[in-house]
């Protein structure tokens, strides 16, 4: 057996002999020390690990009795070294723990592996295997780990080589793959991890093999052929593997399965978006009483978010007491739609106002349960719902591929019907969609009842007032007269304003306006009343002041807290007017020379007050003079002061030139360009003096 050339060192570029520890990952962790004893307990062969792990030279040690290495306390009576080398003998291969001696003098523990080796010669060897205890120890420490980690792990773990494929894995990948251990050994990931990421995860692996930073918790949606039915959310970490003497680096990876938890999380995600959809809608649809404006609301508030197309329809019951039959066909208004698809789609939602289903349709099935139904856009639907060809085209070219139909019920009264439709670029709807459509529709079709109720509350209160005021005014020669009554918006409930030109024995004539505080049917009521009254009290011939103070007395008896009112009675053989005013805002009056001024020298308090007794004016008219009474729906608006709209009505008189008709016209136009939020009315009464002849001015 040969030796070392003296003085050899570990990493020499020629071999030490035919024995020698090779450098490697784990050796290099672990020092291993290679020595022989002869048959006389002398050193006879020295490796560079051993000059590594006892510090002695080989030159130094070669030759000379193995007791060197260890310290002068006897093992069990006999010298350790002696020990070794009988043991080695006589068992064939023995391990054991000693104390040994450093070169520098230091002891440690180390573990020994000895066993007989027979020379070309014939002369028999113990060769000796040493490592420190210590470092032996920390090495079998972590063999153990990593063999119960691989066991038992409830992670994935796996170790790739530089190819990608599979070197090893535990049986938590295995489950996660639905395939057994051995099947994988020698594959590649990319027979086994089926992403739809252009190769993104491939990528990635092959950048941390090849020596690039290791990837900690990210996320990958794939597949395995052992589940081909399912997706899975991974969570992987990926880091290189120390490289083995001459090999590539291959690489480790831990891999856990958080389908649930991400799932969890979209799921807790959506449901907080449907909630604050739902918060908002709460807060934008139903801000009006309008039907109309109602359903464009709701269809504002789901598209885009929840859905790529909406539509609301009503049901247009021809008796209010109508209750849904399935078996008849459903006639429903279009009166809401919107979409966020392009074309044919905007065609497809907007492009019809009424809307035919027949019995059986998916329409029908909705109503009959009172529950909203998700359907896909298929052959069925369009067979049982569509109607016409064309429209199925429309929807088939649209793009939606599911739609979901909540019923409008309100009351145990059938409304009609919100659609909302999804692409294929969307999930379909789940579970908890229907459920937010359910209470989306609830809402609307309450705010949609409610507007029409109070619709045919407005009609009602609005036909009661057109009824109660005149529809034909008294006829005098003396006085040509222009009215105008015009309701305020259907925002806005009737008010009580109400005027009238009475014909009066002697050829007299007068005229009234009048507005009752409030609205609705009591306004008008009470218009009506005052209205009625006055008409009779001024047939008694009494005097202006004297009717307001019996008018005054009926408010009170009829409960009416405050109404105002303007009496004006003409005497043509005169041309004295006689006014008393109630709180009531006071009439122009426009000369024939076109000078215009306000009578405000009798203002009193409202109808309704009590004990305070009115007075009586009087002015003289002449030929020409045109008087203007009103109500402040014509001169008041919201941010526009009552002075300003008084200013702009004595500029419209001023400057009229045309008939009285013309002149009513073009005050409301210039006034009320947008319509009024409020009832108004306007009467013009133009003077005529019998003197023979016309008087100037005078264009009727």
């Amino acid at each position: 057996m040969s030796s070392p050339r003296p003085g050899g060192r570990p990493g020499d570029e020629q071999a030490p002999g035919p024995l020698w520890s090779e450098p490697g990952t784990l050796l290099e962790h672990v020092a291993v020390a290679v020595l022989g004893i002869d048959q006389e307990g002398r050193i006879c062969y020295w490796g560079p690990g051993a000059q590594r792990l006892f510090g002695h030279e080989a030159a130094d040690v070669l030759s000379r009795p193995a007791a060197v290495l260890f310290p002068a306390a006897p093992l069990d009576g006999t010298g350790a070294a002696e020990r070794l080398a009988e043991r080695g003998r006589t068992l064939g291969y023995w391990r054991t723990r000693v104390p040994t001696l450093h070169q520098d003098g230091r002891v440690f523990d180390c573990g020994f592996r000895v066993f007989p080796v027979t020379g070309a010669e014939g002369d028999s060897v113990i060769l000796g295997l040493a490592s420190e205890s210590e470092g032996l120890d920390r090495v079998k420490t972590n063999l153990a780990f990593l063999d119960a980690l691989f066991e038992t792990c409830p992670i994935g773990l796996v170790m790739l080589d530089e190819n990608l494929r599979y070197v090893h894995l535990n049986q938590a990948l295995a489950d996660m793959d639905g395939i057994p251990i051995e099947d994988h050994i020698g594959r590649t990931t990319e027979e086994f991890m089926i992403t739809s990421d252009g190769g993104e995860y491939q990528r990635m692996l092959r950048a941390v093999a090849d020596g690039g930073r290791p990837v900690v918790s990210t996320l990958v949606v794939l597949r395995t052929p052992g589940r081909p039915d399912r997706d899975q959310v991974r969570s992987v970490s990926f880091f290189p593997l120390s490289q083995a003497v001459g090999t590539r680096a291959g690489l480790g990876g831990l891999l856990v399965d958080v389908t649930d938890r991400e799932q969890a999380i979209v799921e807790a995600a959506a449901g907080r978006q449907r909630l604050a959809l739902l918060d908002r809608a709460a807060n934008r649809v139903g801000t009006t009483l309008d039907v109309n404006v109602t359903a464009r609301e709701l269809v504002d508030a789901v598209v885009p978010e929840f859905c790529d197309a909406s539509v609301v329809e009503v049901v247009e019951w021809k008796d209010e007491r109508e209750v849904f039959d399935p078996e008849s066909v459903l006639v429903t208004r279009r009166i809401a739609a919107g979409t966020c698809l392009p074309p044919p789609a905007p065609e497809l939602v907007g492009g019809l106002e009424t809307v035919t289903y027949p019995p059986g349709s998916t329409i029908h099935e909705t109503l009959m349960t009172g529950r909203p139904v998700c359907v896909p856009v298929d052959a069925d639907f369009m067979t049982r719902t569509v109607i016409h060809r064309a429209r199925t085209r429309l929807l088939i070219d649209s793009g939606l591929t599911s739609l979901l139909i909540a019923p409008l019920i309100a009351r145990g009264t059938v409304q009609g019907i919100a659609m909302f439709g999804r692409s294929g670029g969307r999930p379909v709807f789940t579970r908890q969609d229907l459920s937010l459509a359910g209470e989306l529709a609830s809402r609307a079709a309450l705010c949609l009842d409610n507007a029409r109720l109070y619709s045919r509350v407005q009609d009602i209160a609005l036909t009661l007032q057109r009824e109660l005021l005149p529809t034909a005014l008294a006829n005098n020669p003396s006085v040509r007269v222009a009215h105008r009554y015009l309701p305020g918006s259907h925002a806005t409930e009737v008010g009580g304003d109400w005027y009238d030109v009475i014909d009066l024995p002697g050829g007299r004539v007068a005229l009234v306006v009048g507005d009752v505080m409030g609205h609705g049917v009591p306004a008008a009521a009470a218009m009506g009343r005052l209205r009625i009254t006055a008409k009779a009290l001024a047939r008694q011939n009494l005097e202006p002041d004297s009717l307001l103070g019996e008018l005054d007395a009926c408010a009170q008896d009829a409960g009416i807290a405050y109404a105002t009112c303007l009496y004006i009675r003409y005497d043509p053989t005169t041309g004295l007017a006689r006014i008393a005013n109630a709180g009531h805002l006071p009439p122009l009056r426009r000369r024939a020379d076109g000078t215009v001024e306000s009578i405000d020298e009798v203002l009193g308090v409202p109808l309704g007050v009590g004990d305070v007794p009115f007075r009586t004016t009087e002015i003289e008219l002449h030929d020409g003079d045109t008087l203007a009474l009103y109500t402040d729906g014509l001169v008041e608006a919201r941010g526009v002061d009552i002075g300003e709209g008084m200013a702009a009505l004595r500029t419209q008189l001023a400057g009229a030139t045309g008939t009285l008709e013309e002149t009513a016209d073009g005050i409301l136009a210039r006034l009320l360009p947008g319509g009024s939020t409020d009832d108004a009315v306007i009467v013009l009464a133009r003077i005529r003096r019998r003197d023979p002849g016309p008087g100037p001015g005078d264009q009727d």
